[in-house]
């Protein structure tokens, strides 16, 4: 399958599992063509023109042809300058990767960040919160992360990639979509009716079997194994953490239990005083979910070789 191709589905996928309405993402979509349209001529030179059909700025092609036949693919959940010289040791040893594919954001993709985060306001907004409070909340999380990442030296596995002429591509909310609405439908369905329940469900998965294995499996991180979990929220999407200032309004909202990828000192400390519980189903874990529930699906359309590293495993479901 050509490179073009994988990374367009994985785009299509992401929207099909996207938590936000059609209409939202839609209207997303027209609100960047209406805002490359007002530019000046030279303005528009610098518009990353991805954004007027992919709403998912953390998930982009970083370089390489886009005609490229990819079937060998090297995946990872971080794939920096070590793993990009592994692949060109894979290729110089007779196992030609024929793409590079990284779950977290390299290069442009990880400077753009900040731009996926307005998937959170309305995900808040679904739940309840006034729109103009989700809003705020957020935009005030978007300029933490927008200054974090100003600064950092996004380019370095991208230009490694480039002078070893192997493509490289990134896909991270299309994956985080894909585990989050996996886990809530589970949830929704078996109404777990406490903490040790959540943990009995999650550890049906493989992924979390093996993080259990590796010492970092899903873990209560406030409450008790026997407290109730009451309405379940699972946060996995959206680029990154969201506001910790929204927890005391999500308990408002009546949810009682939230199950993330991971939670912060600070967010932590925040949501502690909150009366809510808190389930960390595992990071990596997590977003070895999503990856694999997204490759099932390429899968069926292609025939391809997943050569794991940097803490990504496959497995297959039926």
């Amino acid at each position: 399958m050509r490179l073009k191709k994988i990374y367009d589905f994985f785009i299509q996928q992401g929207i099909l599992e996207d938590l936000r309405s059609r209409r939202k993402i839609t209207e997303g979509l027209r609100t960047a063509r209406r805002e490359c349209r007002k530019l000046k001529s030279f303005e528009k030179k610098f518009f990353d023109k991805e954004n007027l059909t992919n709403p998912y700025s953390d998930t982009r092609i970083l370089c390489g042809d886009q005609d490229t036949q990819v079937r060998r693919i090297l995946v990872g959940i971080d794939m920096e300058v070590g793993e990009i010289l592994l692949a060109d040791r894979l290729t110089e040893k007779g196992k030609k990767i024929d793409l590079i594919l990284a779950h977290h954001p390299e290069g442009r993709a990880l400077a753009g960040l900040k731009e996926v985060m307005n998937l959170q306001t309305d995900v808040l907004c679904d739940l309840g919160l006034d729109a103009k409070i989700a809003k705020d909340f957020m935009d005030k999380r978007i300029d933490e992360v927008t200054r974090r990442l100003h600064a950092a030296n996004h380019s370095r596995a991208v230009d490694v990639a480039r002078l070893l002429d192997v493509p490289f591509m990134c896909c991270h909310t299309p994956a985080d979509n894909h585990v989050a609405g996996y886990l809530q439908k589970i949830m929704d369905t078996r109404k777990p009716k406490t903490l040790e329940d959540i943990i009995r469900i999650l550890m049906k998965e493989p992924e979390y079997q093996q993080a259990m294995k590796d010492k970092v499996g899903p873990r209560i991180l406030v409450g008790k194994p026997k407290d109730l979990a009451g309405k379940i929220f699972v946060d996995m999407t959206g680029g990154t953490e969201g506001s910790k200032d929204v927890f005391g309004r999500l308990s408002q909202l009546g949810v009682k239990t939230l199950i993330g990828m991971h939670l912060s000192e600070e967010h932590f400390n925040r949501i502690k005083s909150e009366h809510m519980n808190v389930i960390i189903a595992g990071h990596i874990a997590s977003d070895n979910l999503g990856m694999n529930l997204l490759f099932d699906k390429l899968e069926k359309h292609g025939d391809f070789e997943f050569i794991e590293c940097s803490g990504f495993r496959r497995v297959k479901r039926k």
